[in-house]
Protein backbone atom coordinates (compact mmCIF):
# COMPACT_ATOMS: atom_id res chain seq x y z
CA UNK A 1 0.00 0.00 0.00
CA UNK A 2 2.86 2.36 0.28
CA UNK A 3 3.23 3.17 -3.18
CA UNK A 4 0.41 3.23 -5.92
CA UNK A 5 -2.61 2.46 -3.26
CA UNK A 6 -1.14 5.26 -1.21
CA UNK A 7 -0.39 7.57 -4.25
CA UNK A 8 0.81 10.78 -2.47
CA UNK A 9 3.88 9.29 -0.99
CA UNK A 10 2.94 9.88 2.45
CA UNK A 11 1.71 6.66 4.04
CA UNK A 12 4.23 3.39 4.72
CA UNK A 13 1.98 0.01 4.76
CA UNK A 14 1.73 -3.74 3.62
CA UNK A 15 1.09 -6.97 4.38
CA UNK A 16 2.70 -10.32 4.79
CA UNK A 17 0.74 -13.78 3.65
CA UNK A 18 2.27 -17.19 4.35
CA UNK A 19 1.27 -20.69 4.53
CA UNK A 20 3.44 -21.39 7.40
CA UNK A 21 1.45 -22.00 10.59
CA UNK A 22 4.70 -21.95 12.55
CA UNK A 23 6.00 -18.60 10.62
CA UNK A 24 2.00 -17.49 10.69
CA UNK A 25 2.37 -17.88 14.66
CA UNK A 26 5.45 -16.51 15.21
CA UNK A 27 4.59 -12.92 13.43
CA UNK A 28 1.02 -12.94 15.23
CA UNK A 29 3.18 -12.94 18.45
CA UNK A 30 5.74 -10.38 17.44
CA UNK A 31 2.38 -8.23 16.50
CA UNK A 32 0.58 -8.48 19.47
CA UNK A 33 4.12 -7.78 21.25
CA UNK A 34 5.15 -4.63 19.78
CA UNK A 35 1.79 -3.56 18.12
CA UNK A 36 2.55 -3.73 14.31
CA UNK A 37 -0.39 -2.89 13.18
CA UNK A 38 -1.00 0.58 10.93
CA UNK A 39 -2.25 3.78 13.08
CA UNK A 40 -5.29 5.40 13.03
CA UNK A 41 -3.97 8.16 10.52
CA UNK A 42 -2.11 5.96 8.12
CA UNK A 43 -5.33 3.57 7.71
CA UNK A 44 -7.54 6.84 6.83
CA UNK A 45 -4.71 8.02 3.93
CA UNK A 46 -5.19 4.43 2.57
CA UNK A 47 -8.83 4.95 2.79
CA UNK A 48 -8.78 8.22 1.43
CA UNK A 49 -6.69 7.33 -1.42
CA UNK A 50 -8.46 4.14 -2.32
CA UNK A 51 -11.31 6.22 -3.74
CA UNK A 52 -9.41 7.94 -6.15
CA UNK A 53 -6.63 4.78 -7.18
CA UNK A 54 -8.72 4.24 -10.54
CA UNK A 55 -8.21 7.68 -11.57
CA UNK A 56 -4.66 7.86 -10.64
CA UNK A 57 -3.53 4.48 -12.55
CA UNK A 58 -5.59 5.99 -15.26
CA UNK A 59 -3.46 8.77 -15.69
CA UNK A 60 0.02 7.31 -14.71
CA UNK A 61 -0.73 4.61 -17.83
CA UNK A 62 -1.87 7.24 -20.23
CA UNK A 63 1.56 9.86 -19.55
CA UNK A 64 3.63 6.75 -19.44
CA UNK A 65 2.25 5.46 -23.16
CA UNK A 66 2.56 9.31 -24.33
CA UNK A 67 6.49 9.34 -22.68
CA UNK A 68 7.11 6.57 -24.42
CA UNK A 69 5.85 7.32 -27.87
CA UNK A 70 8.53 10.37 -27.22
CA UNK A 71 11.18 8.71 -26.21
CA UNK A 72 10.73 6.05 -28.79
CA UNK A 73 11.72 8.67 -31.23
CA UNK A 74 14.39 10.33 -29.51
CA UNK A 75 17.78 9.57 -30.70
CA UNK A 76 19.41 9.56 -27.45
CA UNK A 77 17.24 6.55 -26.31
CA UNK A 78 18.93 3.25 -27.53
CA UNK A 79 16.51 0.87 -25.48
CA UNK A 80 13.26 0.80 -23.77
CA UNK A 81 11.69 -1.01 -21.18
CA UNK A 82 8.05 -1.12 -21.19
CA UNK A 83 5.58 -3.61 -20.94
CA UNK A 84 2.83 -1.84 -23.48
CA UNK A 85 5.42 -2.75 -25.95
CA UNK A 86 5.09 -5.19 -28.40
CA UNK A 87 8.75 -5.87 -28.17
CA UNK A 88 8.89 -5.98 -24.46
CA UNK A 89 10.01 -9.46 -23.71
CA UNK A 90 6.59 -9.84 -21.60
CA UNK A 91 4.37 -8.47 -23.19
CA UNK A 92 2.40 -10.90 -23.57
CA UNK A 93 1.97 -11.81 -20.03
CA UNK A 94 1.36 -8.28 -19.51
CA UNK A 95 -1.37 -8.36 -21.34
CA UNK A 96 -2.99 -11.03 -20.50
CA UNK A 97 -2.39 -10.02 -16.22
CA UNK A 98 -3.25 -6.18 -16.70
CA UNK A 99 -5.43 -3.88 -17.79
CA UNK A 100 -2.87 -1.24 -18.84
CA UNK A 101 0.55 -1.05 -18.36
CA UNK A 102 1.63 0.74 -15.68
CA UNK A 103 3.57 4.12 -15.12
CA UNK A 104 7.28 2.73 -14.80
CA UNK A 105 9.40 3.11 -17.77
CA UNK A 106 13.09 2.68 -17.81
CA UNK A 107 15.23 3.58 -20.76
CA UNK A 108 18.94 2.94 -21.88
CA UNK A 109 20.76 6.27 -22.48
CA UNK A 110 23.15 5.45 -25.69
CA UNK A 111 25.99 7.45 -24.34
CA UNK A 112 25.68 5.40 -21.25
CA UNK A 113 26.57 6.94 -17.68
CA UNK A 114 27.57 10.56 -18.69
CA UNK A 115 24.24 11.01 -20.59
CA UNK A 116 22.53 9.50 -17.59
CA UNK A 117 24.05 11.81 -14.97
CA UNK A 118 22.83 14.64 -17.30
CA UNK A 119 19.57 13.52 -17.64
CA UNK A 120 19.41 13.23 -13.92
CA UNK A 121 20.79 16.46 -12.68
CA UNK A 122 18.80 18.30 -16.25
CA UNK A 123 14.96 17.73 -14.97
CA UNK A 124 12.92 20.31 -13.40
CA UNK A 125 9.85 18.49 -13.01
CA UNK A 126 11.23 14.69 -12.33
CA UNK A 127 12.34 14.50 -8.90
CA UNK A 128 15.32 12.60 -8.15
CA UNK A 129 14.20 10.13 -6.11
CA UNK A 130 14.20 5.89 -5.01
CA UNK A 131 10.46 5.33 -5.02
CA UNK A 132 7.55 4.78 -7.18
CA UNK A 133 3.69 4.73 -7.34
CA UNK A 134 3.18 8.64 -6.48
CA UNK A 135 1.12 11.19 -7.93
CA UNK A 136 4.75 12.56 -9.02
CA UNK A 137 6.76 11.87 -11.56
CA UNK A 138 10.38 10.45 -9.91
CA UNK A 139 13.93 9.63 -11.87
CA UNK A 140 16.01 7.37 -10.32
CA UNK A 141 19.36 5.68 -11.50
CA UNK A 142 19.80 1.86 -10.60
CA UNK A 143 23.40 1.63 -11.12
CA UNK A 144 24.77 4.34 -8.65
CA UNK A 145 21.08 4.44 -6.23
CA UNK A 146 19.03 1.34 -6.10
CA UNK A 147 21.73 -1.21 -7.04
CA UNK A 148 24.74 0.47 -5.67
CA UNK A 149 25.75 -2.29 -3.98
CA UNK A 150 25.78 -4.65 -6.52
CA UNK A 151 29.12 -5.40 -8.19
CA UNK A 152 29.48 -3.85 -11.83
CA UNK A 153 29.76 -6.79 -13.23
CA UNK A 154 26.47 -8.82 -11.86
CA UNK A 155 24.71 -5.74 -12.50
CA UNK A 156 25.55 -6.06 -16.26
CA UNK A 157 24.28 -9.35 -16.39
CA UNK A 158 21.04 -8.44 -14.90
CA UNK A 159 20.69 -5.64 -17.57
CA UNK A 160 21.38 -2.82 -15.18
CA UNK A 161 24.28 -0.77 -17.38
CA UNK A 162 25.40 2.31 -16.45
CA UNK A 163 23.26 4.04 -18.81
CA UNK A 164 19.66 2.74 -17.34
CA UNK A 165 17.47 4.95 -15.90
CA UNK A 166 13.97 4.15 -14.32
CA UNK A 167 11.07 6.71 -14.43
CA UNK A 168 8.07 6.72 -11.95
CA UNK A 169 5.69 8.67 -14.32
CA UNK A 170 3.25 10.34 -12.59
CA UNK A 171 0.34 12.36 -13.24
CA UNK A 172 0.96 16.01 -14.10
CA UNK A 173 0.16 17.29 -17.48
CA UNK A 174 1.70 14.65 -19.89
CA UNK A 175 3.16 17.49 -22.09
CA UNK A 176 4.70 19.27 -19.48
CA UNK A 177 7.02 16.27 -18.31
CA UNK A 178 7.80 15.56 -22.13
CA UNK A 179 8.87 19.31 -22.45
CA UNK A 180 10.79 18.27 -19.39
CA UNK A 181 12.35 15.49 -20.80
CA UNK A 182 13.10 16.97 -23.95
CA UNK A 183 14.65 19.81 -22.67
CA UNK A 184 16.88 17.43 -20.53
CA UNK A 185 18.05 15.16 -23.09
CA UNK A 186 19.24 18.09 -25.05
CA UNK A 187 21.61 18.99 -22.05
Amino acid sequence: STKYIGGHSDVIGGVVITNSEELHEGLRFVQKAVGAVPGPWDTFLLLRSTKTLHVRMQAHCQNARKIVEFLSQHKAIEKIYYPGLTSHRNHEVAKKQMRDFGGMVSVVLRDGLEAAKKLLTSTKLFTLAESLGGVESLIEHPAIMTHASIPSENRQKLGIVDGLVRLSVGIEDVNDLIADLDQALKV
